[in-house]
């Protein structure tokens, strides 16, 4: 049996070194360190240099839990796919781990909360889309029509030969929203 560490920064100017000192302590064989990750498997090489290493029987540590992925279906997802390698699995901040029946049940707990969380955010969003429905508006960003007496003034304005710089400044608004409304691209074309 090896035991493997992962660390993870999220940005080039951070420091794994508290993660991988506190993964040696751990006793971890190896540890492999992802710089300037965005949380997603396909942009942590290292992460897939790990599940490429590990073999049934090995330990996987982590520093804390979110050094895997934001999102609870994303950690499970995860701890589902070493379970399946025969891995165990231990972060050290929540001291979770998948050895032995406590740990495989605090596994089936999160797996339940994930699906309640879920669940709760399906609900909450319909109720507001029906809610919303019921007064007469629509979800998504407001359509620009040519009604629209903002869009109308900046092409006034244009017509009248301003740049869409000085449109914006006249009527309050960004310089990409006098673009969008005159409908030309940041480099003035139509």
């Amino acid at each position: 049996m090896v035991t493997i560490g992962y660390a993870r920064v999220s940005t080039a100017e951070q420091s794994a070194e508290l993660q991988t000192a506190a993964l040696r302590k751990a006793g971890c064989d190896r540890i492999f360190t992802d710089q300037d990750g965005t949380g997603k498997l396909a942009d942590r090489p290292e992460l897939n240099a790990v599940l490429d290493h590990l073999r049934p029987g090995d330990d996987l540590v982590i520093w804390r839990l979110d050094r895997l992925g934001r999102t609870t279906k994303k950690l499970l997802h995860f701890i589902e796919l070493l379970d399946t390698k025969g891995v165990t699995f231990r972060s050290l901040t929540e001291g979770i781990t998948t050895t032995g029946p406590n740990g495989k049940a605090m596994l089936t707990i999160l797996t339940a909360l994930a699906r309640l969380e879920r669940d709760t955010t399906t609900e909450r969003t319909q109720a507001g889309m029906a809610f919303a429905a019921a007064h007469g508006r629509r979800g998504g960003r407001p359509v620009i029509t040519a009604e629209n007496a903002a869009v109308k003034r900046a092409h006034e304005l244009k017509a009248a030969g301003l740049r869409p710089v000085d449109i914006g400044k006249m009527t309050g608004r960004s310089r990409a929203t006098i673009y969008r409304y005159l409908n030309i691209g940041s480099d003035g074309r139509t």
